[in-house]
């Protein structure tokens, strides 16, 4: 019946007291505490004052709010606190929140009326009030935390409420007395420097983290710090020692005076629990990383955000700068170990993802360097702990799977070896091996080519196949390099008919086997395969996945090159081979917008496909990988991701120039004798599926077209050309395309380069100020010559010329490139000579495009994605916005900016912009120099 006269109370008003005189007075610590803190100090405490009111305490109940205060003893119709929970103010808790029931209030008005009486003496610890202490009944108690002091002497243990001190007595660690009485589990303990001192971070979940600082030479705390109200995750002293830093579950990152204990600097800005913090070796930079799946950077001096570190995919564990402070490493629950080359060390700034390495099948815990910061070791709760060096990140080791899932680790501070602590309260000791001559010694390394053996000089042999021919044993020698004819047509019409020829190999020749079936209309679909004597497939290359993905937004045909919409392509760089399907493309352009996705080999046109794999369709949602090739039968360090193997053998052209037929390059692995084997991919045959096979020696080579042919040029002014390579049989090398015969007047860019594993470059053709109209001869002149290093030689080839060159009218624009306040400076050049400017991999410089106007007042677009011209690849313009580089209407200037990937090789492009106005105009180009920093001294 309480709970019923309550409720009565709370619908009709407060009227006379509906409970006994007798009835004693309810009790501030046991019934009233409990309640305001259950339904009200979620939003009225000391670090969220909402109203500027907190019931945290009886003496913070007691000080009130904007409102005024919130209990008159004696009164409760006119107590603000009851009135907001009857209704008769603004209804609280707010609706969706829980609410008190009737008799909950009941008690807080009878409280009020009895004279609202606190507790008797000092109000206790209410996180030591609330918390039960619970026995535990487990033999061992998991460890959350470990350190190892820097002179190898010591190890601290974390475990629930205490950290179990260990000093090294010889080979042996023998146990000191612990630090005990700690308020729930001890989540990070750190020794300091010196070793004197250890710090602590534990806490209640929502009651209470506390930092300790402890000298260790008596057990007794230096400092104690309670300032967030969740449970601590860790806490940090910064290098000079005078500053701790402690990070919670209640998003806050706290700064603190180690000294006077006060707090120096608040960072919020996370919007989930951020559970690792680490100073920056010079003291002045934090990173954080949280449950928001983003990591972030702050300024200890003055507090700004530097940078959030965006591209997790989950939640972040682990974070960490490396020893020289380039570098800032990250690691969490997407399974995966995130490097950013650390740029904003004093103002907000992008610091680029330079590593993205999937790591574990699991969670990635704890991460920890060596004293070196030339290896890193990585904890996860699949159970498996890994060893990585750090020039890559390319693992070296992995540990033999734990018995127990491990969330504890610390290093020694010699290097040699680290240790971890499990859940189920066991540690145990690894060693570290050290480099051998940095990662190329120590990793499995990507797949080269290997230098081809001498090929036969003998002519080709023309002969016609025999049935019966479909079984190993009844393969027909041939005698190679030769050309066979024949059809896919056997005695057995229940039996699909296969071809196999028997051929004769040294190690390492490299043969091009090709059919020709459908350019001769014949109805065969071949496939081309090579086989070991008995039957059985060789492989080619073993692929290892580094990266998962999947497509998204829609599928891909089996021609498409642009448009690779796929998740977490910000990870992904430029050249990686992307395996789906069983067909291997490579990444040529990555997405410029929110409307596109990557354009992969060559750019434009038909895709290739690597490794002689026949590009296939591809739908929606399915998985592709990021994969490193290397060769079969490597010893690969297992990461959780799958292992591909592809054979010798093709289906269609992987380069598209031969349509339906097949083409395959097949290297011997070995002297012996190997079996070539056709089919149709389809299983038909009939006297009419005919095929003329052709093995050959491989003969790298190139061709090249110019395009842009019959130019007319103004005076003053340039026109842009385009060489095209034609690559035959893997030639990938850098071809020179050199220009000469020109008109008088009229110069080009010459030589053009077209890069290594690329088929375009682009120039200018540029007529002087005072250039006159060549005569006829002069302008049918012009010669192009390309070459190239292939085997040890130099190979030259005509490339034909740029036409007849026509001078133009007077141009309504000029178009320059020139430096920009706040740009990158040009280099000192000589007068007459263009431009030179510089650009570091990883950087971005500005420049500033000019257009001279007479008569034109409209825009000039310089195109989209592909607005800069003869950049090298890698290189791109960065601004260019939803409508491309444009320079509006009634504007003469704009400014641009380039940026290289890490990645791009040292080299000198002559680059420019081109705009489709007027025709066609092009500036005069600019030499670009892609440089590293010099190394000096060592650094």
């Amino acid at each position: 019946m309480r709970s019923l006269v309550g409720a009565a109370v709370v619908v009709l008003g407060f009227g006379a007291s509906l409970w006994g005189a007798d009835d004693p007075a309810p009790d501030y610590e046991k019934q009233v505490a409990p309640l305001l803190k259950k339904y009200c100090a979620g939003c009225h405490n000391g670090s969220d004052l909402e109203g500027k009111l907190s019931l945290e305490t009886f003496a913070d109940l007691q000080k009130g709010g904007e409102h005024g205060v919130a209990v008159l003893a004696g009164d409760p119709a006119s107590s603000r606190l009851i009135r907001v929970l009857t209704g008769s103010e603004p209804k609280m808790p707010p609706e969706g929140e829980p609410q008190p029931t009737a008799a909950e209030i009941d008690v807080l008005k009878r409280w009020v009326e009895e004279g609202a009486k606190g507790p008797a003496g000092a109000e206790p610890d209410r996180s030591v009030l609330i918390v039960p202490k619970i026995e535990s009944h487990a033999k061992e108690r998991p460890i959350a935390a470990l350190d190892w002091s820097a002179d190898g002497t010591r190890l601290a243990v974390a475990r629930y409420g205490q950290v179990e001190l260990l000093r090294k007595t010889g080979e042996k660690f023998e146990a000191e007395k612990p630090i005990t009485g700690l308020p729930g589990k001890v989540t990070a303990v750190h020794f300091t420097p010196d070793g004197t001192k250890l710090i602590t971070a534990s806490g209640i979940a929502g009651l209470i983290g506390k930092a300790t600082v402890w000298d260790l030479a008596t057990g007794q705390p230096l400092r104690e710090i309670t300032g967030h109200r969740d449970i601590l995750y860790d806490a940090e002293l910064s290098p000079d020692g005078k500053l701790l830093a402690t990070c919670s579950y209640d998003r806050k990152i706290i700064v603190w005076n180690v000294e006077t204990g006060e707090v120096v600097r608040t960072f919020e800005g996370h919007n989930g629990a951020v559970y690792d913090i680490a100073f920056h070796p010079n003291g002045q930079v934090l990173a954080s990383a949280s449950a928001d799946d983003t990591c972030k950077l702050w300024h200890i001096g003055t507090g700004e955000r530097l940078d959030t570190l965006g591209q997790p995919l989950k939640e972040q564990y682990a974070i960490a700068f490396t020893k020289d402070g380039k570098h800032v490493v990250a690691a969490g629950a997407d399974n995966r170990i995130r490097v950013w080359k650390l740029i904003s060390l004093d103002k907000p700034a992008i610091n680029p993802l330079v590593h993205a390495r999937f790591a574990h099948e699991g969670a990635i815990a704890r991460l920890g360097f060596t004293p070196d910061g030339k290896q890193l070791v990585t904890v996860a709760e699949d159970r498996t702990v890994k060893l990585w060096e750090t020039e890559g990140y390319t693992e070296r080791k992995l540990f033999p799977r734990q018995p127990e899932v491990a969330e504890a680790l610390a290093i020694a501070g010699t290097g040699d070896r680290f240790v971890i602590g499990r859940m189920d309260g066991s540690v145990e000791m690894f060693p570290i091996d050290p480099l051998k001559g940095g990662p190329a010694a120590d990793t499995a390394q990507p797949i080269t080519v290997a230098t081809a053996s001498p090929m036969p000089d003998m002519p080709m042999t023309t002969v016609a196949e025999q049935e019966p021919n479909n079984l190993p044993s009844q393969a027909t020698a041939l005698a190679i390099p030769a050309t066979v004819t024949g059809a896919i047509h056997g005695s057995d019409a229940a039996q699909p008919d296969a071809d196999l020829y028997r051929i004769t190999a040294r190690a390492g020749q490299e043969w091009v086997i090709e059919i020709n079936a459908a350019r001769s209309k014949s109805p065969l679909d071949s496939f081309v395969e090579v086989l070991t004597p008995e039957g059985q497939r060789i492989p080619q290359v073993t692929l290892q996945a580094v990266r998962d993905s999947y497509f998204t937004f829609r599928g891909k045909n089996a021609d498409q090159s642009d448009d690779f919409r796929i998740f977490n392509w910000e990870e992904m760089e430029l050249n990686e081979y992307l395996y789906a399907g069983g067909e291997v493309t490579k990444l040529w352009l990555a997405p410029r917008g929110p409307d596109s996705g990557f354009k992969v080999y060559p750019g434009a046109g038909n895709r290739y496909g690597y490794f002689d794999t026949t590009p296939v369709v591809h739908a929606l949602g399915e998985p592709c990988y990021i994969v490193q090739a290397y060769p079969p039968g490597t010893d690969l360090i297992p990461n959780g991701l799958p292992v591909f193997n592809l054979y010798f053998q093709n289906d269609d052209d992987g380069r598209r120039e031969l349509g339906a037929d097949s083409r395959l390059t097949f290297t011997a692995p070995h002297d012996g004798d190997y079996l070539i084997r056709i089919r149709d991919v389809r299983g038909f045959q009939s006297p009419e599926h005919k095929y003329t096979l052709t093995v050959r020696p491989r003969r790298p080579d190139f061709q090249v077209i110019v395009h842009g042919g019959k130019p007319t040029v103004s005076a003053g002014s340039a026109r842009e050309f385009r060489v095209e390579a034609k690559r035959m049989d893997g030639f990938e090398g850098p071809i020179r395309v050199e220009l000469t015969g020109l008109p008088a007047g009229f110069t080009a860019t010459s030589p053009i380069t077209i890069e290594a594993g690329q088929n375009n470059a682009l120039g200018v053709l540029m007529a002087a100020a005072d250039a006159v109209a060549p005569t006829d001869d002069a302008a049918k002149g012009s010669k192009a010559t390309a070459s190239a290093e292939i085997g040890g030689g130099t190979v030259t080839h005509d490339a034909g010329s740029l036409g007849e060159i026509k001078l133009g009218p007077k141009p309504k624009i000029l178009l320059t490139i020139v430096p920009t306040e706040g740009g990158a400076k040009p280099l000192a050049s000589e007068l007459g000579k263009p431009l030179e400017f510089e650009i570091q991999p990883g950087q971005t410089i500005m420049l500033k495009a000019i257009a001279q106007r007479d008569g034109y007042t409209g825009n000039i677009p310089f195109g989209n994605e592909d607005s800069g011209r003869n950049l090298p690849h890698g290189v791109i313009v960065d601004n260019i916005g939803l409508n491309g580089l444009l320079m509006v209407e009634n504007t003469s200037e704009r400014d641009f900016f380039l940026t290289a990937a890490g990645w791009v090789p040292d080299q000198s492009r002559l680059v420019h912009l081109r705009t489709t106005v007027e025709g066609e105009q092009a500036t005069a180009p600019i030499l670009l120099h892609v440089r590293r920093p010099k190394t000096v001294a060592g650094k």
